[in-house]
């Protein structure tokens, strides 16, 4: 029987993306390694807050959070800077967003107090999987932009929105049979927003325009050095009230616009 040459027996056959260079279409073998770590580290980090939920450890769940946030942050960075960019890394990355930001927080914030509410708590959980989902897949159709602005909240920061006020109450002794029936429904309510501010056209800042490989005022550095220093004096509670700015400032610069016509 003769094989077909089109035809690969390998088990781990190379995976293969068309790119253009120089205005030609050609074809790659591979992946890059180091941004595609990153991403994958950002999914072990999404992966083992899911875990420590689910043995009721909420503080190790958003410190592991927080941690899948840098790394994601990082990955995409890291491919710019070293010219590593790829069709492959972009879908990957996205596809493991679902989980860090879109499964990973529902479970948590479920866990968490959600889950004394019945139905109406796995509800909540479950529009907020969906609304990232949403967002991500949208998210996908602009690869490429570089708008000043998103549409609509970043599954991300909508994460740490939810996660980080768990984090918080946990830190105090909040979890389990201690949250309340008016703190459900609250968490609950925060969670339902946060899911609405994924999907809508809300404009939210991208950061996009800030470039690493430029030269900044020292102030910069020190400015950067102050905001760890503050992150670390309480952790939860200050990345709580960052989330929850970026999270307001949509609205806000949509009135702004909107008052402008």
């Amino acid at each position: 029987m003769s094989e077909d040459p089109q035809e690969s027996l390998d088990l781990f056959d190379d995976h293969e993306e068309v790119v253009s260079e120089d205005g030609k279409k050609v074809t790659r073998k591979g992946i890059y390694l180091l941004p595609n770590l990153l991403t994958t580290a950002s999914l072990f980090s999404g992966f083992f807050s899911i875990i420590s939920a689910i043995n009721g450890n909420f503080i190790a769940s958003g410190m592991a959070l927080f941690a899948a946030q840098m790394l994601d942050g990082l990955d995409g960075r890291v491919a710019r800077l070293t010219n590593s960019q790829s069709l492959f890394g972009a879908q990957y990355d996205s596809l493991c967003d679902v989980i860090s930001f879109g499964l990973a927080p529902a479970i948590i914030v479920f866990l968490w107090g959600l889950d004394s509410m019945g139905q109406a708590g796995w509800v909540f959980s479950f529009l907020y999987v969906a609304a990232a989902a949403l967002r991500l897949a949208r998210f996908n159709t602009y690869i490429g932009s570089e708008d000043t602005y998103f549409k609509g909240l970043p599954s991300p920061v909508a994460s740490g929105m939810v996660v980080y006020f768990v984090w918080a109450m946990s830190s105090y002794g909040i979890q389990g049979e201690e949250v309340g029936a008016i703190l459900a429904t609250f968490t609950a309510i925060l969670t339902g927003l946060v899911s609405l501010l994924m999907v809508v056209n809300v404009p939210y800042y991208s950061f996009k325009e800030i470039e690493l490989k430029k030269r900044v005022p020292f102030f910069s550095m020190l400015f950067v050095v102050f905001i760890f220093a503050l992150i670390s004096i309480d952790p939860p509670i200050v990345l709580a009230t960052c989330a929850f700015c970026y999270v307001l400032s949509g609205p806000v610069i949509w009135a702004v616009k909107a008052l402008r016509k």
